[in-house]
C-alpha cells in the first residue's frame, strides 16, 4: 500500500499481513482539548445490531488534537499516530478499514471538515468511507448508540451543547472556547476561582477559602505567585484541573466557590435550553421527551455539590421531557457506531438505486 506523509508510522503494516476474508473494521476517534481516543471495532452485517457490550478490538490514547490549541500540523500527526496504533493493536491495517469517523473539538465549520476529509483521503484507500464531525456529535452518539437525535451537553475542560432532530436539523450553543466565554466549562470554573483569589488578595473581592486551598494545591506561598504560575503555561487543561478544589471549597461552605458553581450550572443549563428551543426538541407544548446525553468530568457526581444533577434540575424546570442519559460507552465508541450507522444508510441507498 502506498505510504504517505509520516510514512514510518505505518511501517507495521509490512510485518502484519491481514488474513484473507477478514470482515473489516471501523475506526472511531474522539479528539478533545485534553486527550484523544481511537477505538477499533469489527464491522458486523448491517442487519445485526451491535452486541452489548460493544466488541472493542483495540483502544489507543494520545494527546490534544484540537488544531486551535496545538496547530494543524501537530494535530494531524497525533491523529495519524493514534489511528495507526489502534490498527496495530487490533492486528489490522488500512486495507481492511471500511469507515473512519473523526469527531474532533475545534471542527466548527464546513471548511474545517473538508480540510480534514481531504487530508484523510491521502491516508486511507479510496474504498474507505470518511466522516468528520465536532466531538460533541460523538458524545451524543455514545449515549444514543449511534442515533443522532436529542441533545448532548459536554462539560469537561471546555463545554458545548449540540442537538439533532430526527430529520437531520442541528444546532449548537457555546463551544467557542474560553476567550469567547465558555462559562460552565472546567476552564471557566477554575479561571473564575483564580480570579476570585486575586481579587480577594488585592481587596476587590471577599475573602475566600479558595485562596488557601488553591495555593496548597499548587505548592505556592502567596497569591502573587499565581501570576507566574498561570502565564508559565496557560493551557486550558492545566487550569481546568483545579475544578476539584473549587468543588471541595463549595462543599465546605465557601460562598465564593458556591456562587461560581451555581453560576456555572445556570450557564450550562442555558446552553442546553438554547439548543432545545431552536430545534423544537421539546415539542410545541414544551413537554415532549428527548434524550439529554451528559458527558464530561464537570458533570460527574461529587459528595454534596453534584453539578450534573443540578444542571438536570435546571433544565427540567423548563423542559420536563428531558431524559438524562449517562453513556455506558465512551465517545470514541460513539464515533465508531455513528460511522457504522452512516455506512448502513449509504449502503441501503445504493442498493435501492441499483
Amino acid at each position: 500500500m502506498k505510504r504517505y506523509r509520516n510514512g514510518e508510522i505505518w511501517d507495521f503494516e509490512h510485518q502484519m499481513p491481514v488474513a484473507a476474508g477478514a470482515g473489516g473494521v471501523i475506526l472511531g476517534l474522539d479528539g478533545g482539548t485534553t486527550s484523544t481516543v481511537c477505538i477499533c471495532l469489527p464491522i458486523l452485517p448491517f442487519s445485526d445490531p451491535f452486541p452489548d457490550p460493544v466488541p472493542v478490538l483495540a483502544r489507543a490514547v494520545a494527546g490534544c488534537t484540537n488544531h486551535n490549541s496545538v496547530g494543524e500540523a501537530a494535530a494531524r500527526e497525533t491523529l495519524e499516530q493514534v489511528m495507526a496504533e489502534a490498527l496495530a493493536i487490533s492486528g489490522s491495517n488500512r486495507s481492511v478499514v471500511r469507515a473512519v469517523c473523526l469527531a474532533l473539538s475545534g471542527v466548527n465549520h464546513p471548511t474545517d471538515q473538508q480540510r480534514i476529509l481531504d487530508w484523510l483521503r491521502d491516508i486511507f484507500p479510496s474504498h474507505v468511507r470518511l466522516y468528520v464531525q465536532n466531538d460533541a456529535v460523538a458524545a451524543l452518539a455514545c449515549g444514543t448508540l449511534g442515533k443522532l437525535h436529542g441533545c448532548v451537553l459536554i462539560a469537561g475542560t471546555g463545554t458545548i451543547a449540540y442537538g439533532f432532530t430526527e430529520d437531520g436539523r442541528e444546532a449548537r450553543a457555546a463551544g467557542a472556547g474560553p476567550t469567547l466565554g465558555d462559562w460552565g466549562s472546567g476552564y471557566g470554573i477554575a479561571a473564575q476561582a483564580l480570579t476570585a483569589v486575586v481579587r480577594a488578595n488585592d481587596g476587590r473581592g471577599p475573602d475566600t477559602k479558595l485562596t488557601s486551598s488553591i495555593l496548597e494545591e499548587l505548592g505556592l506561598s502567596s497569591p502573587d505567585e499565581l501570576i507566574g504560575w498561570t502565564y508559565a503555561d496557560p493551557s486550558w487543561a492545566r487550569i481546568a484541573a483545579l475544578v476539584p478544589v473549587v468543588v471541595s471549597c463549595a462543599e465546605a461552605g465557601d460562598e465564593v466557590a458556591n456562587k461560581i458553581l451555581f453560576d456555572s450550572v445556570q450557564e450550562l443549563g442555558l446552553s442546553v435550553k438554547a439548543v432545545v428551543q431552536r430545534l423544537g426538541l421539546c415539542g410545541p407544548e414544551g413537554k415532549d421527551s428527548f434524550p439529554l446525553v451528559m458527558v464530561g468530568g464537570v458533570l460527574e457526581a461529587n459528595k454534596r455539590w453534584d453539578i450534573g444533577t443540578e444542571v438536570i434540575k435546571c433544565i427540567s424546570k423548563d423542559y420536563p421531557g428531558a431524559v438524562p442519559i449517562r453513556p455506558k460507552v465512551e465517545p470514541a465508541v460513539g464515533a465508531a457506531l455513528l460511522a457504522w450507522n452512516c455506512c448502513m444508510k449509504e449502503s441501503l441507498k445504493e442498493a435501492f438505486k441499483s
